[in-house]
């Protein structure tokens, strides 16, 4: 078992690699545990976080949202500037509401399938790979978006094929710095490590 805190000393400690930023993914499959264990490292960290699933153009922008991360948060992060950017509303199916502004801080975190991806390694001062058990990530997908109809079934069975092609293309989880069993998410300052 590993502390947050400790977790989060440690990657205070390492170098920034985008521009002043120490960039931070947090990587896994759908309903494996990321954001909760996001939520907690940087609860811990003091950081803020980026949430990949608020720019996404909903469900068939899956993977090509990367630009608009790029341009809207990384570009401006990586030259000490203010990120900005608007949240997808899934109800409306659009970008709307109040900018999101995040501060070139010591460290940002960016949560969400693919956030690890090979574009961005280089990058990434740390980054996480949250797993769990197939089974066990169906169904907190169908909890956490209260839905269980044909329509959301099938959305999601293609969401998560598209998810473990690319994991496998990418290695994704032999690249990161760490591997978290999402599975054990029950405590509060603590993680499982894989």
């Amino acid at each position: 078992m590993g502390s947050f805190s400790a977790l989060a000393a440690r990657i205070l400690a390492t170098e920034p690699r985008l521009g002043s930023v120490r960039l931070v993914a947090v990587d896994g499959p759908s309903g494996a545990g990321k954001s909760w264990f996001a939520g907690r490292l940087a609860q811990a960290a003091g950081i803020p976080v980026v949430h990949t699933d608020d720019l996404l153009d909903g469900w068939d922008d899956q993977f090509t949202f990367w630009a608009r991360l790029e341009e809207q948060v990384l570009e401006p992060l990586r030259h000490g500037r203010s990120a900005r950017y608007l949240r997808y509303s899934w109800e409306r199916q659009c970008f709307s509401g109040s900018p999101v502004v995040v501060e070139p801080a010591a460290a940002v975190l960016v949560e969400g399938v693919s956030s690890a991806r090979r574009a961005i390694r280089p990058e990434l001062s740390f980054s996480v790979f949250v797993t769990a058990p197939a089974d066990l990530r169906w169904r907190r997908a169908l909890a956490r978006d209260g839905r269980d109809d044909v329509a959301f079934r099938a959305y999601l069975e293609r969401w998560r094929a598209a998810e473990d092609e690319h994991f496998a293309a990418e290695g994704t989880a032999a690249q990161v710095d760490l591997v978290v069993d999402g599975a054990a998410e029950g405590f509060a300052d603590r993680y499982e490590a894989v």
